[in-house]
C-alpha cells in the first residue's frame, strides 16, 4: 500500500507567490503582407483595424502541449525549481492537442514532472486569469505548495485554410492562390488576421504573509452573451459531432459580432478592474501596471482611456504577436520589464474578457 499523503492545514497566511515566468513563441513569422497572398487584405487594412503588424505560427505537427512545455521549462528554470517538485499543474487552452486527453497531462509528461494532478480549464481569452484564481485557491487552501500554470494556444489548428492555402502562405516563392480558395479565405479575414500561436507559463510557490503574491480576484461569466462569439458546430449539440458538410459550411469557424465584443470588452474590463481594486482597499493610483488581454489594440486603448492610465502603466504587445488567447497575459507580463514596467514588488493587475463573456481581473 502507498503511504498516506499528509494533508496541509489551510492558513490565511499562505499566499501564492510568483517564482518564475517563461514563454514560447514559434518560429514562423507571418506578416500582414504575407497574409495578403491568400485573402483580400493588406498591411494598412489590418493595422488600422487591429493594431497588429505580425504574428507567429507553429510548424505543422506542433501542438499546444509542445509550446506549453517549452514555456513551462523556462518558468521552472527562472524559479530554480525542478519539474519533480511541482505538485499541481493548471493548464488553460482552447486548442488542445486532442479532443481528449487534456493538455495538462501532456505538459506534465514532457517536462518530466511526477504524475501529479493536472487540471485543464477552458475560458478561452480569459483562461489565464481564471487559472490565476485556481492557483490562488490551491495554495491558500493548502492543497499544493508549488503550482505550474500554463496558458497555451495553437490557433493555426482552427484556421479554415486548405492545404493549398498553407502552401502559398508559407512559400518563399511568389505563388498565386486559386480564386475559389482566395474568396473563401476572404470570408474570414476579420478573424484570421487577429490570431497567432504562443504559450506562457508561471510558477507559484507558497509564501507566508507579506504583500507578495496573488492578492485578490474578481471573475465573472455570462452565457447570455454566447452568440456574440462562439463556434456553431463541432460539439455535442450537433449530431454527429462533426461531419464533412459541417466543415464545408465552415461551422467549425468562430462566429464573432465584432461590434458587440468591442463594446462589452471596453466597458467590462475597466469595471471589473475598478471593483477588484476597491474590494482590496486599493485605488488606480496604487497600480503600477495593468496587463490586459491582447485581443485587439483598439479595445485596450479604449479601456486604458476609460481608466485614465498613462502609457507607463500599460503594456501592449499585440502589434507583434496578435491574439494568442490564453498566452497573452503571461507573454505580455514577461516582456513588460524590458520596457521598464512591472519591476519586482510592483502592484500589477491582470484583466481579460472573452467568449461567453468570461471576464475578470486579478491583482
Amino acid at each position: 500500500m502507498s503511504p498516506a499523503v499528509p494533508t496541509r492545514e489551510p492558513s490565511t497566511a499562505r499566499r501564492a507567490v510568483l517564482a518564475g515566468c517563461g514563454i514560447a513563441v514559434p518560429p514562423l513569422e507571418v506578416t500582414n503582407d504575407r497574409l495578403s497572398r491568400v485573402m483580400e487584405t493588406d498591411d494598412t487594412w489590418i493595422r488600422e483595424r487591429t493594431g497588429i503588424e505580425t504574428r507567429y505560427f507553429v510548424e505543422p505537427g506542433t501542438g499546444s502541449s509542445d509550446l506549453g512545455a517549452e514555456a513551462a521549462r523556462e518558468a521552472l528554470d527562472e524559479a530554480g525549481l525542478e519539474a519533480t517538485e511541482v505538485d499541481y499543474i493548471v493548464c488553460a487552452t482552447m486548442t488542445p492537442d486532442h479532443y481528449f486527453p487534456g493538455v495538462g497531462t501532456l505538459v506534465q509528461e514532457r517536462i518530466g514532472a511526477r504524475p501529479v494532478a493536472a487540471l485543464d480549464i477552458r475560458q478561452q481569452c480569459a483562461g489565464f486569469a481564471y487559472g490565476l484564481q485556481v492557483v490562488d485557491a490551491l495554495i491558500r487552501g493548502g492543497t499544493a505548495d508549488n503550482v505550474l500554470l500554463v496558458g497555451t494556444d495553437v490557433h493555426t489548428s482552427l484556421m479554415p485554410f486548405s492545404r493549398r492555402t498553407w502552401e502559398v502562405l508559407l512559400s518563399e516563392d511568389d505563388e498565386d492562390l486559386e480564386p475559389a480558395d482566395y474568396e473563401f479565405n476572404t470570408r474570414f479575414r476579420h478573424l484570421v488576421v487577429l490570431f497567432g500561436d504562443a504559450a506562457g507559463a508561471m510558477v507559484f510557490r507558497a509564501g507566508e504573509g507579506g504583500d507578495a503574491g496573488i492578492l485578490g480576484s474578481e471573475l465573472h461569466g455570462d452565457g447570455a452573451n454566447k452568440d456574440i462569439l462562439y463556434v456553431p458546430g463541432v460539439g455535442s449539440a450537433a449530431r454527429p459531432f462533426v461531419d464533412a458538410e459541417m466543415i464545408e459550411r465552415a461551422d467549425s469557424v468562430p462566429v464573432m459580432d465584432g461590434r458587440q465584443v468591442f463594446k462589452l470588452a471596453v466597458t467590462r474590463m475597466p469595471k471589473v478592474t475598478r471593483r477588484l481594486l476597491e474590494t482590496g482597499g486599493y485605488t488606480l493610483d496604487d497600480l503600477d501596471l495593468l496587463d490586459m488581454h491582447q485581443a485587439h489594440l483598439r479595445i485596450n486603448e479604449a479601456a486604458q482611456r476609460a481608466l485614465g492610465l498613462d502609457d507607463a502603466r500599460v503594456h501592449n504587445n499585440i502589434q507583434r504577436y496578435g491574439n494568442t488567447t490564453s498566452a497573452t497575459l503571461p507573454l505580455c507580463f514577461y516582456q513588460a520589464p524590458a520596457a521598464g514596467k512591472a519591476e519586482p514588488g510592483s502592484p500589477v493587475a491582470f484583466t481579460a474578457a472573452g467568449a461567453a463573456l468570461h471576464r475578470g481581473s486579478m491583482l
